[in-house]
């Protein structure tokens, strides 16, 4: 049996659309959780009084979370099709951990955007679906969720569908191309097998969609790039960062460079699920040890790559952003914070290049001031601190980043064109 391709899924949505309930039924009808986990998140949903949620305590698995019935932290579960071994990046809906979501969906080949028919379209649902857009998520399904809450009535889903597809073109995508499916997480309509409820409906299910994504090609002719989540001292290993292989392999023997402290050393052991790897691809969660490099050299948000082809330190870069949600405008002087790949770091936007007309992405004429909700611009920006920026067209996962402030995401956007910090 050839090993199947991987594909990783991002559920992204508002936080009452129903998004863990929808993981939940997919990973215990692919046999991925038991009947006795079911059974016994079951009861524990019924003593929180919160019966309906016994699904969703399947991906919220952080005690604080439960009791808040709410899902904070992108929680990675895995399950099989036919075709995929898929997994899946639970990216939080409420709006505090939209910056999880960033990183989150920075990872996923296809998104599933839950929308729930009983409430209709949210901003959250809007914001999703366009931070999605704006992150290079290109294979997108709609599961219109909650039609046991409507009676399954074909014209409260034609409704929210027409809703939708207004919202997804205006964004910029092809609306041809998305299947909307009229689902129930919690009763199990058409997730994973064909529903009676629906027989208005004879499209396909949750699943046959996910089955007919295709799985982006891996870049592994790129230079090597590896940005660090995290660093641990273990005790006859020594420094052992941690991180996802975003480009490239990296094997034993190599020479590499951590950025932006410029710290050198030579890959001595890779480690994943706690099997020693003799390379690791684009894609894998890997734990290494490097010779001669201290925990001092090395943190979160730092970027390893080849000595030959080191990451690259911006001393300014120009990006085009995207702003979802700012309570006044953005001009040259403001600096919040950007969140890129696993690293913080304030900037300060240097000029207003250009501003753009949303729907026909064409420069609007003459000089911008400032740039507020809804907008798309040309933006340079200094970071105050040294970082790895990379351009989207060459390291996507580098070049893609949402922009912070008072507690919220005020926009996103890609890198374009970085100027290097020359040493």
């Amino acid at each position: 049996m050839a090993e199947k391709e991987h594909l990783n899924l991002v559920f992204i949505g508002h936080v009452d659309s129903g998004k863990s309930t929808t993981v939940g039924r997919i990973l215990y009808e692919t046999g991925a959780i038991s009947e006795q986990v079911l059974k016994r998140l079951k009861d524990e949903a019924t003593k929180l009084g919160k019966a309906t949620f016994e699904f969703a305590f399947v991906m919220d698995s952080l005690k604080e979370e439960r009791e808040r019935g709410v899902t904070i932290d992108i929680a990675h579960r895995e399950f099989e099709t036919n075709k995929y071994h898929c997994t899946i990046i639970d990216a939080p809906g409420h709006r505090d951990f939209v910056k999880n979501m960033i990183t989150g969906a920075s990872q996923a080949d296809g998104a599933i955007l839950v929308v729930s028919v009983k409430d209709g379209v949210q901003p959250q649902t809007k914001e999703h679906a366009f931070l999605a857009k704006v992150l290079g998520i290109s294979q997108v399904v709609v599961n219109m969720n909650k039609m046991d809450a409507v009676g399954y009535k074909q014209e409260e889903y034609d409704k929210v569908k027409a809703d939708m597809e207004n919202l997804l073109k205006g964004i910029g995508y092809d609306v041809s191309k998305i299947q909307f499916i009229p689902c129930s997480g919690y009763a199990g309509d058409n997730i994973t097998k064909k529903s009676e409820n629906t027989s208005w409906y004879n499209g396909p299910t949750l699943l046959e969609v996910i089955n007919s994504f295709t799985v982006p090609p891996k870049p592994a002719d790129k230079p090597l790039r590896l940005p660090i989540q995290d660093v641990f001292t273990i005790t006859g290993h020594g420094t052992v960062p941690v991180g996802r292989v975003e480009t490239g392999v990296m094997k034993p023997g190599e020479q590499v460079v951590v950025m932006p402290s410029g710290a050198g050393g030579e890959v001595k052991k890779i480690e994943m699920h706690h099997q020693e790897l003799t390379q690791a691809n684009a894609g894998d969660n890997v734990g290494f040890n490097m010779k001669g490099v201290d925990k001092k050299d090395i943190k979160r948000g730092d970027v390893v790559g080849p000595k030959s082809s080191p990451p690259t330190v911006a001393e300014e870069f120009t990006a085009q952003v995207v702003v979802l949600n700012h309570p006044t405008a953005i001009s040259v002087g403001y600096t919040p914070v950007f969140h890129i790949h696993t690293a913080q770091f304030a900037g300060k936007v240097t000029e207003i290049v250009e501003k753009k007309d949303p729907k026909t992405g064409q420069p609007v004429p003459g000089k911008a001031d400032f740039v507020k909700t809804g907008d798309v611009a040309v933006l340079k920006i200094m970071p105050l601190k040294p970082i790895v920026i990379e351009k989207f067209q060459e390291f996507a996962p580098l070049g893609r980043f949402a922009i912070r402030d008072m507690g919220q995401t005020v926009a996103a956007g890609v890198v374009l064109d970085v100027k290097p910090k020359t040493a």
